[in-house]
């Protein structure tokens, strides 16, 4: 059994990567699925969409390696965090649609919380903020809108999950009920520094504890799939959220360490070592990852929409067939227009945090078109990104790698990138290889299976693809910078 099945549930998709002995990519199979949008600002997925792609994408990752299930020596899994789903214990059917981690509907359940002054508390113990984007205010409105659910998870017959507590449950046929350090701290219910479900937490969203999964580290046993999935049981070793999977893929493992993911949204984490930091500038304390017991912390901005305002050119817009458009428009624009995009399409995320903002578009001419689309939506992300860094070298006093190291779709345009390192004004490492969510997946499980090496020696094998270095003129920086902070502040006084 030389190789291992990461499977890699995205929010807009499912993919599985099969990886070699060597950690190389011997196959991919990738699968869409519907998004539902009940109401503005509401996100939805059936989640039998998620386990349907997710069980085929892992048989057909399988056949186009002309591989069997006797090959594969274990499964990693990675997956969108804070997606909210609740089931029947008995027969697995999940109770209501499940609600995504971009959805705001429980703003005014957020606003109220924090008006009653809690949020220093949810702060202390979880090292998140009272928003919408994190699973707890989720599980509170399913239990308090689906009738007697309530009274049904009372009484133990429910079982709430984030999507890889999901996977596992349906992977297992229903025998298994956990999650990984790192989903469990992305729901505002987890006390990161004690390791355990908080019962303060729970009482606050009156959630009854029976509903939560046990939590184990990243790298541990989680059960043995059903038989009939793939022709035998395969054990499951390794769970990570995609952010933390991409940490570890990354090889981001010495305290300063800096990754910036670009997918839907953009995640960047800051290494921290094995003290959490608390935030001055609303960013959040996160679980980088967890081995033997013991938490490793990170400090995370996240940003709502990335890869996502492509797609909205795409298939809201119109103004592209296919995201590998927006680079040569970009590069067409009219250099003597500045058209800023803010891309607040479901609220601003870090260091913002403003549930109630919408994007908008500041600076148009007769002449602005689909070029200065394109390319201000491209830029909107390097901007995103860099008000990220520099609430994290405000936090952060500990010293660290100076190179920012990226992966994610959006990462391959040497456009993007070029324009990142130039907006930050800090150099852009991009890595030979670019699966760096399901590497890291299949690390944790490679790893604790004996196939692959230990962490120091991983993140020696960790090589360089591109490196951007700075080329923009510090005055001509600082002066698009100020736009963007004035359009920003412009969109929030809408």
């Amino acid at each position: 059994m030389t190789h291992i099945l990461a499977i890699d549930q995205g929010t807009t998709s499912s993919r599985a990567i099969l990886f070699g002995p060597d950690l190389n990519v011997v196959s991919v199979a990738q699968e869409e699925f519907p998004q539902h949008y009940p109401a503005s600002g509401w996100v939805e997925h059936d989640p039998s969409d998620l386990w349907s792609t997710t069980a085929a994408t892992a048989r057909a990752a399988i056949e186009k390696a002309g591989l069997h299930a006797t090959d594969i020596a274990a499964i990693g899994i990675t997956n969108q965090r804070e997606t909210t789903l609740v089931w029947d214990r008995a027969t697995g059917k999940p109770i209501h649609n499940a609600i995504v981690w971009q959805d705001r509907r429980t703003a005014e359940t957020c606003r109220a919380l924090r008006e009653a002054g809690h949020e220093a508390s949810v702060t202390e113990k979880t090292g998140l903020l009272l928003d919408p984007y994190f699973s707890g205010t989720k599980l509170k409105w399913i239990l308090d809108t689906v009738e007697g659910a309530r009274a049904r998870a009372a009484r133990g017959e429910l079982a709430f999950g984030t999507v890889d507590t999901w996977l596992v449950w349906n992977l297992t046929g229903g025998r298994v009920h956990v999650t990984d350090a790192t989903n469990a701290a992305r729901t505002m219910l987890y006390d990161i520094r004690k390791g355990r479900w908080s019962r303060t937490m729970c009482d606050m969203l009156d959630i009854p504890m029976a509903l939560l999964p046990e939590v184990r580290d990243c790298a541990a046993d989680f059960g043995m799939t059903r038989a009939d999935l793939f022709g035998r049981e395969i054990p499951i070793l390794g769970i990570a959220g995609d952010q933390q999977a991409a940490t570890i893929g990354q090889a981001c493992f010495r305290p300063g360490m800096m990754k910036s993911t670009y997918g839907t949204g953009c995640f960047a984490l800051l290494n921290t070592g094995t003290d959490p930091v608390a935030s001055r500038n609303r960013l959040l304390t996160t679980i980088a990852y967890q081995m033997d017991g013991q938490p490793t912390y990170a400090l995370e901005g996240s940003i709502f929409i990335a890869g996502a305002v492509v797609q909205w050119l795409r298939d809201g817009l119109k103004l592209i067939r296919t995201a590998s458009e927006t680079q040569p428009l970009a590069e067409q624009a009219d250099p003597g227009q500045n058209v800023v995009l803010v891309p607040a399409f479901t609220g601003l995320g870090a260091p913002y945090w403003n549930a109630d903002c919408r994007g908008a578009v500041f600076g148009l001419t007769r002449n602005s078109g689909s070029q200065e689309f394109a390319r201000a939506a491209l830029e909107s992300v390097g901007y995103q990104t860099r008000d990220l860094l520099e609430a994290m070298t405000a936090d952060w006093s500990g010293g660290g790698d100076t190179a920012l190291r990226v992966d994610g779709g959006m990462s391959a345009s040497d456009w993007a990138m070029q324009f990142l390192a130039d907006i930050l004004g800090a150099q852009v490492d991009r890595p030979r290889v670019l699966e760096t969510t399901a590497m890291g997946a299949a690390w944790l499980a490679g790893q604790r299976a004996g196939l692959y090496p230990g962490m120091q020696e991983f993140a020696r094998t960790w090589a360089l693809e591109k490196s951007f270095a700075p080329a923009m003129a510090m005055d001509d920086r600082e002066a698009r910078y100020a736009r963007w902070k004035r359009a920003v502040a412009a969109a929030q006084a809408f």
